[in-house]
């Protein structure tokens, strides 16, 4: 997963950070609102997770602005209110969930998988290979092909985006920040991954990006 993550007391913030680090995820964090419009875009994420009671701007104002950017993606605002009118703002907005302070990472970690895989954890590519998207992983007839950070974060994309191509700069943008790489970097990472394969279910469509086809 790809959280962006935004929470203006950084000691909750670098915990949550550290946390869902350890498990695979990448996490952008900010611990301000207007830092955080500044930069993030073009990136893609998989969820937010806000903070309501912030300076600047609440948690609210920031979801707003965010919402123009990509509205499809859940938001978990987190928060210290226990009033009932807070959450109803919340929900109002089209947060996809709610939590309380104090709260036990797990939990947090639960509610945020609950949202952005829901049913699909697992997916088959072929007869033979299917990605766990939970962990992460690759495997081959039940056994894991080892894999880079980096090739884990390719294969992620590319799964999540079955049916369609992922173009270079998204690419380029999710499983490597962002970074100016050339596009050469790219097919020969590609080509590496696809020598760990028994299987060639990546498909390279020619100045556009890459895919894997939809069962």
């Amino acid at each position: 997963m790809k959280i962006l993550l935004v929470e203006d007391d950084e000691f909750i913030g670098e915990s949550i950070k550290e946390y869902f680090e350890l498990q695979g995820n990448k996490v952008d964090y900010f611990n301000s609102p207007t830092k955080a419009l500044e930069v993030i875009y073009p990136n893609k994420y998989d969820i937010f997770l806000i903070d309501i009671n912030m300076p600047e701007m609440n948690g609210y104002e920031f979801y707003e602005e965010l919402k123009n950017y990509a509205k499809d993606i859940p938001v978990i605002f987190i928060t210290a209110y226990s009033d009932i009118n807070h959450m109803e703002k919340a929900f109002n907005l089209g947060a996809a969930d709610y939590i309380k302070k104090p709260f036990d990472l797990k939990e947090l970690e639960l509610r945020t998988k609950r949202l952005v895989f829901k049913n699909t954890n697992i997916v088959k590519i072929t007869d033979n290979y299917y990605f766990d998207l939970n962990k992460l992983k690759l495997f081959y007839k039940d056994k894991e092909v080892e894999l880079s950070q980096n090739e884990k974060y390719f294969l992620e994309l590319l799964v999540k985006n079955r049916g369609q191509v992922v173009d270079l700069n998204t690419l380029k943008d999710y499983v490597w920040d962002g970074k100016n790489i050339c596009d050469n970097t790219i097919r020969t990472r590609v080509k590496k991954l696809r020598a760990k394969l028994k299987e060639n279910f990546i498909k390279n469509v020619r100045g556009s990006g890459y895919k894997i086809e939809k069962e």
